[in-house]
């Protein structure tokens, strides 16, 4: 345990950001098995203030969690221990060393809040608590950074803006508070730097930003974003590529761009195929069963409600097929009924399609209008299906 008290010592002296994160994590616990009170005492002995109170804290939390007592125990002393990283944070002006030390104890207290959660032994504490607690102490930290308006480029702490984001999105999303990201998002945008964050940072910002824009209903931001996260993952992180396309492909068909095969098959998600074919030929029989079959996993990966969208999309195709048929722009609403039937909706009626119809027209993905009279929709002679893209 000295020689491991002389580590810190000496990172923290010579201002060694990358040894003392290291030090510091959960993940590097040498001599778990020291007696907790003396290694606390030769800590005092060893440690500068106010060095010496995150010290004492974090062999605190060591002990917790190599001794294997209940994780919510572990994770208040984390939280603790960041608390105390606060306040050196906020003593050091016009420097930014400590930030890779941050940023690990910053993971690691989202990690444990997330364990705790799970194993939660008491009743009376809500769902959410410990993550929510978590947000509290990592906006600690994101404020202090977001505040370092005076130092020079090279020492402002402004660099752990986005990893700080990025840490509070997953806890947003996890508690289903997605309004709070709206701030974040604003503090970024306005930041000198958000183009020169790390890559890595910035595509995992770009998926959480595109996942919100979706769930917004801004598709074609939603396709902006999600589109970077792709094209500038990895190409070998094929399972990080396949969560951003699990977002965006209900996106891409939303806005008429239906994927290819090889596609699916290269990132195995065959879920979608059958939801494709569906919505291209317009068969809402077919589109509703694979729904009903993909159930769990639409609703698991957050995107039932968007993929519920699709079906105006396929009735839109429908009516489509049935123009192309009939070779006439001035369409029977009974030839629209009559092909809504024979696509799995038996139990519509002539009113109902005249309503689905007027909604097309309104989101404007039939040109045209109705004539009640005739009970005829009469659609424009020059493209009467404008391309979905358009419409964004």
């Amino acid at each position: 345990m000295d020689n491991y008290l002389i580590q810190l010592r000496r990172a923290w002296a010579q201002q060694d950001g990358e040894t003392l994160a290291n030090l510091l994590s959960l993940r590097q616990h040498p001599y778990l098995h020291a007696d907790l009170e003396q290694c606390m005492t030769k800590a005092m002995e060893y440690m500068p203030p106010p060095f010496d109170d995150l010290v004492l804290c974090h062999l605190k939390t060591m002990s917790t969690y190599s001794s294997g007592e209940d994780v919510a125990v572990t994770y208040a002393n984390h939280s603790t221990s960041v608390q105390s990283l606060v306040k050196i944070l906020q003593l050091q002006k016009e420097e930014n060393w400590m930030l890779p030390v941050m940023f690990s104890m910053c993971l690691e207290l989202r990690l444990l809040a997330i364990k705790a959660e799970k194993g939660k032994k008491n009743k009376i504490v809500k769902p959410g608590e410990n993550l929510e607690k978590c947000a509290e102490c990592l906006l600690s930290c994101f404020r202090i950074c977001a505040a370092d308006s005076r130092s020079s480029e090279d020492d402002t702490k402004k660099w752990g803006m986005l990893t700080l984001v990025n840490q509070l999105f997953k806890v947003y999303f996890k508690i289903n508070k997605l309004h709070l990201c709206k701030p974040l998002i604003r503090a970024i945008d306005s930041c000198a730097y958000k183009d020169q964050f790390s890559l890595a940072q910035q595509i995992t910002y770009k998926f959480f930003v595109g996942r919100k824009a979706m769930f917004d209903s801004d598709y074609k931001g939603a396709d902006d974003y999600l589109t970077f996260a792709f094209q500038h993952c990895h190409k070998k992180s094929k399972k990080n590529k396949r969560l951003i396309l699990t977002y965006l492909l209900p996106v891409k068909m939303l806005l008429g761009y239906m994927p290819k095969y090889s596609l699916l098959r290269k990132y195995n998600l065959m879920e979608f195929k059958d939801l494709v074919e569906a919505v291209k030929k317009g068969d809402i029989r077919s589109l509703e069963e694979t729904m009903s079959k993909l159930e769990s996993f639409l609703i698991n990966a957050g995107i039932y409600l968007i993929v519920e969208k699709l079906k105006l999309i396929a009735y839109r195709n429908l009516f489509k097929k049935v123009h192309l048929a009939l070779n006439t722009h001035q369409i029977e609403i009974q030839s629209l009924l009559c092909a809504l039937q024979i696509y799995g909706r038996s139990d519509i009626d002539m009113d109902e399609t005249e309503c689905l119809v007027s909604n097309l027209i309104f989101d404007g993905k039939i040109k045209g209008y109705i004539s009640h009279q005739h009970k005829k929709l009469v659609i424009s002679k020059q493209n009467p299906f404008p391309r979905l893209s358009s419409l964004i």
